[in-house]
């Protein structure tokens, strides 16, 4: 209802300004061809023959009634003169051709017999005042921005001569909400300097951008290049960075495709930006075919990773996703938006833990999922070197719970979330993190029920991942900690972390550990300096960086794969397959069932009976 006012008060609103414009139309046609008479006779209307008047004053009905039909038909009352362009100019141009042609006839079997000059005199007059009113809202806007820059607001720099830079420019301009002037546009074609996109001038590449911010005093700039990515992004940016300008950025190269690049999409450079990797690329099809109609369970659904697992995953219209999390905000958190997105989807959201079999094996009997992403876990490297009995609690056996419910319930496949950091640990969550990778490979062989494990670095924006300290850290004015300037790790978005590993589920024969390929490692050290910058501040200027040394268990640098492990490629070069490393079955059963004794019984020696079970795990006792 609300929408048939609203398209009731725009049509009103276009028939006022359509005879408005038709009204004007008309004053220029009788002044134009008026004018015409006028100059042909010496600017003297005495000298005007009075059969050329009669003429004139029989034909303007005529003139009028034909131009206004011809300009109704070339929709010239129906354009948005705030976005005037070159499409409008034409249809002008071919408007007139057709009204020149049809006055002309007209005259002649009307036998008016008026001057041949003051057709074509009349003609150009009436041609340059309507499409001179045509355009003048373009115009005043224009003048208006040249004041306004002189005024001081915000003064723009375009990295982009392409077409996103050209439609940002043009929105710009033609916008009654931006106090800002685009006054130059930086482009690394040498072809395109000294050119003018839409009146702005193209002057240099990316070296020359801190010499054109100071030329230009310019405070935002404005990445438009969807289509760069990886190192030329990083090293533009870091380029525009250094200036101190606020930085923003379009979105994507799908945006641009889908026509979405504006104003409204524009948003502030994050530091994911700065990472130099290229985007993550899936075959989407392959993902939802391999979801659609199927019941999925996705434990630990309300943390970071679970909850872009769920978001990914109703995508594909599976016929049930359940949502199973200990934590009950989280859990209700995720729900939630999923109801409001995909209302039709059957969502289960179930509060328990991984660790309490008969609640797990309760979720297997009443709903039988095919498909299980296993990302409960506790992660926290320092706090689990604190509390390393929960660590093996909650991961490993809440993982081997899990993975022996499945297999009594003939779950098809189940997925465990590994990390870098189960990769010749030194830390007890690494540790536990290698225990549940051994688990679903032993899991594997004992059932018909296909284990695989994904394995990756760090993600940005996760729970208690470093951005979202930083960030805190500089918000309150600093400083920010970071343990070691050597320290590096590997860096992934989660929404690509988590495409790949359902990318992987595809992939999935049993027993494999997906390798995700995280790009180059990033130096945490540069990745606070950076983000320091992006909030506006000067790195041990006005933040200051303050080393604390690396905490309890923990290494300057991650490793993704094992020396013995081997590697294999597949159809998406950005996953590879470890291969599963010899285990007795037997025996590890056995070493199971001791290490479930100790850490129930809180012993002070279950690190060093990991240490027994994981012969790659150095314990820092």
């Amino acid at each position: 209802m609300e929408n048939q006012k609203n398209i009731g008060k725009w049509d009103k609103l276009w028939i006022k300004r359509a005879l408005i414009l038709a009204f004007m139309d008309v004053l220029i046609l009788f002044a134009s061809y008026f004018c015409a008479l006028w100059i042909r006779f010496d600017f003297v209307f005495h000298s005007i023959p009075k059969e050329y008047l009669y003429g004139y004053f029989m034909s303007m009905p005529f003139c009028i009634i034909s131009a206004l039909i011809i300009f109704y038909c070339f929709r010239l009352y129906h354009s948005i003169w705030r976005f005037a362009s070159i499409s409008e100019l034409g249809r002008i141009m071919g408007a007139y051709i057709v009204f020149f042609v049809i006055y002309l006839a007209g005259n002649m079997v009307m036998k008016t017999n008026m001057p041949l000059s003051y057709y074509f005199i009349g003609w150009l007059l009436s041609f340059a005042a309507v499409t001179a009113m045509r355009f003048s809202y373009r115009l005043l806007r224009f003048a208006r921005s040249s004041v306004s820059q002189k005024n001081g607001t915000v003064k723009i720099m375009i990295i982009g001569g392409g077409q996103a830079g050209r439609t940002l420019i043009h929105e710009i301009v033609a916008s009654d909400h931006m106090h800002g002037q685009v006054c130059c546009v930086i482009d690394d074609n040498a072809n395109k300097k000294g050119r003018i996109l839409e009146g702005i001038p193209i002057v240099g590449n990316r070296y020359d951008i801190p010499d054109m911010v100071a030329k230009y005093n310019i405070n935002r700039i404005i990445f438009a290049i969807p289509t760069l990515t990886g190192t030329s992004k990083k090293e533009v940016l870091h380029i525009a960075q250094e200036t101190g300008c606020e930085l923003q950025t379009v979105p994507g190269i799908y945006q641009l495709v889908n026509g979405e690049v504006s104003v409204s999409t524009l948003r502030h450079v994050e530091i994911e930006d700065l990472l130099g990797r290229d985007s993550v690329k899936v075959d989407l099809s392959e993902i939802y075919d391999s979801i659609r109609g199927k019941r999925i369970m996705v434990t630990g659904g309300g943390g970071s990773i679970g909850s872009e697992l769920c978001r990914q995953i109703v995508k594909g219209s599976p016929a049930l996703l359940i949502i199973f999390d200990i934590y009950e905000n989280n859990a209700y958190d995720i729900q939630q938006e999923l109801k409001r997105k995909y209302p039709e989807m059957h969502i289960e959201t179930l509060i328990g833990s991984v660790r309490n079999t008969n609640r797990v094996n309760w979720v297997m009997e009443h709903y039988h999922p095919e498909y299980i992403f296993h990302a409960a876990a506790h992660k926290h490297v320092p706090l689990m070197e604190q509390s390393p009995n929960e660590a093996i609690k909650n991961n490993v056996f809440g993982t081997y719970k899990l993975a022996r419910a499945a297999a009594a319930y003939g779950v098809k496949r189940m997925l465990l979330i590994s990390t870098d950091k189960a990769v010749n640990p030194t830390n007890i969550m690494g540790a536990s993190k290698r225990l549940c990778e051994m688990v679903v490979q032993m899991m594997n062989r004992l059932s018909e029920t296909e284990f695989v494990a994904v394995r990756f670095g760090n993600v940005l924006g996760s729970n208690g991942s470093v951005i979202p300290l930083f960030k805190k850290q500089i918000a309150q004015g600093g400083p920010v900690t970071v343990t070691d300037p050597n320290i590096i790790r590997y860096f992934m978005t989660i929404p690509e972390a988590v495409s790949l590993v359902l990318q992987a589920a595809t992939y999935a024969n049993g027993g494999e550990i997906f390798v995700l390929d995280m790009g180059e490692p990033v130096r945490i050290d540069d990745m606070a300096r950076n983000l320091i910058r992006l909030s506006g501040y000067e790195p041990d200027v006005d933040i200051p960086i303050v080393y604390t040394g690396l905490r309890p268990g923990e290494k300057l640098f991650e490793e993704l794969l094992m020396d013995e492990e081997g590697l294999k490629e597949t159809k998406n070069k950005m996953i590879h397959i470890g291969m599963p490393i010899q285990m007795d079955d037997e025996k590890f059963q056995q070493q199971l069932e001791m290490l479930e004794t100790v850490s129930k019984n809180e012993s002070e020696e279950t690190k060093k009976i990991v240490a027994e079970i994981v012969p790659t795990y150095h314990p820092q006792f």
